[in-house]
C-alpha cells in the first residue's frame, strides 16, 4: 500500500486540489449561480500563495489562509458587481473575469513574473495539512445541505421569487455564493502552488474552467459528494487512458458527451434515483403484501405505481419475499 501511495503520490494531492476547485463551482450553482468566479479565485489564491511565499518566506497555512481570505473578498467585490446578472450573462461575465486575471498575470511585471510565472515557491506542507484542510470544507459544506440552510438554498435555487416572498434574503445568498467560491478557489490554487513549487499564466486559463465544469457535470452540481465523485474520475481518469495513446482525448470527449446527453444528474444523481426506486419498490411491495393498494391511491401514487404495485400484487406470497 505504501509503495502504491509514493507512486502515486501525485495523483492523490491533485485529487483533492481538484476537489476544492469542483466545489468552487458547484457551491454557486447549487445556489442557482451561473458563475464561474471560483477559477479566476483559483489564481488569485495561487499567485496570493506564491508572492507571500517568496518576498516574506510565510509557512504553508499562512499562506493558504493569504490566497483564500483574498479571493473571498474579491469574490464579494464581484458579487456587488455582477448582482443585476443571471444565468449566462452572469456565466459568460465570470468567463470574462478569468480571462482577465490571464491577461492581468500576464503583464504584471515583477510582481506576477509576467509569462514565464513565478518560481521557488517553496513552503512546508504536508500531506496532513491538506487533508484537514479539505475535510474542514467537506464537513461544512455538507452540513450546509441539510436543515434549515439546505432548505433555504434549494428555495432559492428552485424558485427565488418564492423564496424571497418567504422572506428569505435571495441576494445576501447569492453574495455569499461569490464569497465561498472564491474561499475555495483560492485555497485550491494556493495549495496547488505550494505544492509545484511554480504557477504561471498557462496554469491558470480558459482549461481550468472546463476541468470544474466537467467534473460537475460527471459528478453532479447538488452536492459536495458530486464534486467528490467528478475530482477523482478526471484526476485519475488521464492516468487510465495513458494505454490507448492518441485516441485519449477523443475517447475522454465521449465519455463527457455521454454523461451529459444520458446522464445529466451525474453519477451522484444516478445512483440516488436508482436508490430511491428500490425504496419505492419496497414500500409499494409491503402495501401490496398488505392488500392496501385503496391507501396508495388515496396518497397520491401515480399510474406507474399502481401498476407496479399491481404486478406485485398478482405474485406468489413466496415470490414477494424475494
Amino acid at each position: 500500500m505504501s509503495g502504491w501511495y509514493d507512486a502515486n503520490l501525485v495523483l492523490v494531492q491533485s485529487t483533492f486540489v481538484g476537489l476544492l476547485l469542483a466545489l468552487s463551482v458547484q457551491v454557486p450553482l447549487r445556489m442557482g449561480v451561473f458563475s464561474f468566479a471560483g477559477v479566476g479565485s483559483y489564481a488569485i489564491g495561487a499567485y496570493t500563495a506564491a508572492i507571500v511565499v517568496i518576498r516574506w518566506e510565510a509557512p504553508a497555512l499562512l499562506a493558504i489562509a493569504a490566497g483564500a481570505l483574498l479571493a473571498s473578498f474579491v469574490g464579494w467585490l464581484l458579487a456587488l458587481l455582477l448582482h443585476r446578472l443571471g444565468g449566462l450573462y452572469l456565466g459568460m461575465a465570470t468567463v470574462a473575469f478569468d480571462l482577465i486575471l490571464s491577461v492581468v498575470t500576464t503583464n504584471g511585471g515583477e510582481l506576477t513574473g509576467g509569462p514565464t510565472g513565478l518560481f521557488g515557491v517553496i513552503a512546508d506542507i504536508s500531506m496532513a495539512q491538506i487533508i484537514g484542510v479539505t475535510l474542514i470544507v467537506v464537513l461544512l459544506l455538507a452540513a450546509s445541505e441539510r436543515g434549515r440552510i439546505g432548505r433555504r438554498v434549494e428555495a432559492v435555487r428552485d424558485d427565488p421569487e418564492l423564496a424571497a416572498a418567504m422572506g428569505i434574503n435571495v441576494r445576501r445568498y447569492r453574495q455569499a455564493a461569490f464569497v465561498v467560491s472564491g474561499l475555495l478557489g483560492g485555497c485550491a490554487g494556493a495549495i496547488n502552488v505550494l505544492l509545484r513549487t511554480t504557477v504561471g499564466p498557462a496554469d491558470i486559463g480558459f482549461g481550468l474552467v472546463v476541468l470544474a465544469l466537467t467534473m460537475i457535470i460527471i459528478g453532479g452540481a447538488k452536492s459536495w459528494l458530486g464534486a467528490l465523485i467528478g475530482a477523482v474520475v478526471f484526476t485519475w481518469l488521464p492516468s487510465i487512458l495513458a494505454v490507448v495513446g492518441e485516441w485519449q482525448q477523443i475517447i475522454y470527449g465521449t465519455i463527457v458527451a455521454l454523461a451529459a446527453i444520458w446522464v445529466p444528474g451525474g453519477v451522484l444523481g444516478l445512483v440516488t434515483d436508482a436508490y430511491r426506486g428500490i425504496q419505492q419498490r419496497r414500500r409499494l411491495k409491503e402495501l401490496a403484501a398488505a392488500g392496501a393498494a385503496d391507501v396508495v391511491e388515496d396518497h397520491g401514487a401515480d399510474e406507474e405505481d399502481l401498476a407496479v404495485l399491481e404486478e406485485l400484487a398478482q405474485e406468489s406470497p413466496v415470490e414477494r419475499q424475494r
